[in-house]
């Protein structure tokens, strides 16, 4: 009986309650400067690599194609990935440049 007066006398202290939050506050702090930050970084950096894109650029698809903008719209690119052979992505698919000297305009993971 006296175990439970004791529990609520210290969880009715406003230092308590305080205390309590503090490492759930700074776990989170963690969290948003080492995962969230740096991934709406990368999302970002896509998101203008993909908007930027133009006729005659070399890039990589997803899927490994290694190919030349020939068309853009929207949602769609058309690679020549030889003389005469044209296949259209999703753009949303388009990872890198071919020409980047790290091998990747923005890393997503892959």
């Amino acid at each position: 009986m006296t175990s439970l007066a004791y529990a609520a006398d210290a969880a009715a202290s406003p230092g308590g309650a305080l205390a309590g939050f503090i490492p759930m506050i700074l776990i989170f702090v963690v969290f948003y400067f080492l995962l969230i930050r740096p991934q709406q970084k990368k999302a970002k950096e896509q998101r203008d690599f993909l908007g930027n894109l133009q006729k005659g650029d070399e890039v990589i698809s997803g899927g490994g194609l290694y190919g030349k903008i020939t068309g853009l719209t929207d949602t769609v690119a058309t690679l020549e990935i030889a003389d005469n052979i044209r296949v259209k992505v999703a753009r949303q698919n388009i990872l890198s440049a071919a020409n980047d000297p790290k091998g990747q305009a923005c890393s997503t993971g892959k």
